[in-house]
């Protein structure tokens, strides 16, 4: 996990550290420098916003860290000195900025991970099998698909309610679905038990629950954050890259008895954060919000109106950005198990470098603009009335 700083919980009256739930992509290094691509593009800029009339290479037959599609979304943010050059080309400068991202470390953690990865799909034997391509009729409630498919910031509003700003709630999926999916993750630890593998658990900050990814449900859940995420994260999310979403990690935390019992203040390493609870029996457990942060402010007080709890049911997800700072209460019983679905977006990773004013979503920097307005227009009427004073 990469600790952000020392944090404290001043709202909970605890000292702890504000983390960042590392997953399998660390954060963008702040000291990251310009690619070593060609010499031609390596100082070129990403376009803020993509260019939906160009249509992207094929990138199917691409192997490495990155799924296909990652090239495919990044393409169209490309220079336009650089749309029509060869692929090979693009390829490279795409690459080159992907790897920003990616230490040689970090590499050679991922590819150990791809290997472990493609054991256990060649081994394990899934218990549903349906789990693994996607049924939109079986997975989801009727309202909320058909508040996506209609996909009109009004039709997506009348399924959720807001709580506090920035995060949303509605009722998403089915009951058959939460029970498979948590039979699957039952079945697949047994057989990693049984097959004395080690378990590759989602964070540093969880010890119990699994990688879904793992044993192959990536490509289901991809079209899962493409289908149904990324639709509502483009309406409510632009400002943190909700309409350019091209990766995830998803897994399954679980807490009770046996098993982790609470989570620390943190932020997580996603854009657009989506969490459902799959069941089963629980009390407990409630989440806690305290405000939306840059890197720069993720350590700031915590504002009384920032506060918000949050109850978990189970089929019910809760969506926020990933810079909004939470923990999770205590579960006092039973067993909580929560799918989690972190999207992220590497254009917006990219752009980040380039952007100085977070205070369209960052708390603390617009208490800091208007405090900057305020102390401005404080200084324009005293500066007035001195000339005015003059003046007599």
């Amino acid at each position: 996990m990469a600790l952000e700083g020392p944090a404290e919980r001043r709202d909970e009256g605890q000292q702890g550290g504000m983390a960042n739930g590392n997953g399998v992509a660390p954060p963008p290094s702040r000291t990251a420098g310009r690619p070593s691509g060609p010499a031609a593009y390596s100082d070129r800029r990403l376009r803020l916003n993509p260019n939906t009339e160009h249509k992207p290479q094929d990138y199917s037959d691409v192997r490495g860290e990155y799924a296909p599609a990652v090239y495919s979304a990044l393409e169209r943010h490309l220079p336009p000195s650089l749309l029509e050059a060869d692929r090979d080309v693009k390829l490279h400068f795409m690459r080159d900025i992907l790897a920003r991202y990616w230490p040689h470390g970090e590499r050679n953690k991922v590819h150990r991970h791809k290997e472990y990865r493609q054991k256990i799909v060649h081994l394990y034997k899934p218990l549903h099998q349906e789990l693994y391509s996607m049924h939109p009729a079986a997975f989801f409630l009727p309202t909320f698909l058909e508040a996506v498919r209609t996909n009109t910031e009004e039709s997506l509003a009348s399924i959720m309610t807001e709580p506090t700003p920035g995060v949303f709630s509605f009722a998403m999926l089915q009951p058959k679905f939460c029970d498979m999916l948590l039979e699957e993750v039952e079945n697949f630890e047994k057989w990693v038990h049984a097959m004395k593998f080690k378990i590759m658990r989602p964070n540093t900050m969880n010890k119990y629950g699994a990688v879904l990814d793992d044993f192959g449900l990536e490509a289901m859940l991809n079209q899962f954050m493409e289908e149904f995420i990324a639709p509502i994260s483009k309406v409510f999310y632009p400002e943190v890259g909700g309409g350019t979403l091209d990766s995830h990690h998803a897994f399954v935390v679980e807490y009770g008895k046996d098993r982790d019992v609470e989570l620390g203040f943190h932020v997580d390493d996603s854009e657009v954060t989506l969490n459902v609870c799959l069941g089963k029996q629980f009390s407990g457990g409630e989440l806690y919000f305290r405000g939306i942060r840059c890197e720069n402010h993720v350590n700031s007080e915590t504002q009384h109106e920032e506060m918000y709890d949050y109850s978990h049911v189970p089929g019910r997800a809760v969506l926020h950005r990933g810079r909004h700072r939470h923990g999770a209460r205590p579960t006092s019983s039973g067993l909580r198990m929560n799918l989690l679905l972190w999207c992220r977006s590497s254009v917006f990773r990219e752009m980040k470098k380039y952007q100085m004013d977070f205070s369209s979503w960052c708390g603390e920097c617009q208490r800091e603009k208007r405090e900057r307005q305020i102390q401005c227009v404080k200084a324009t009427k005293l500066a007035f009335l001195r000339r005015g004073g003059a003046m007599i």
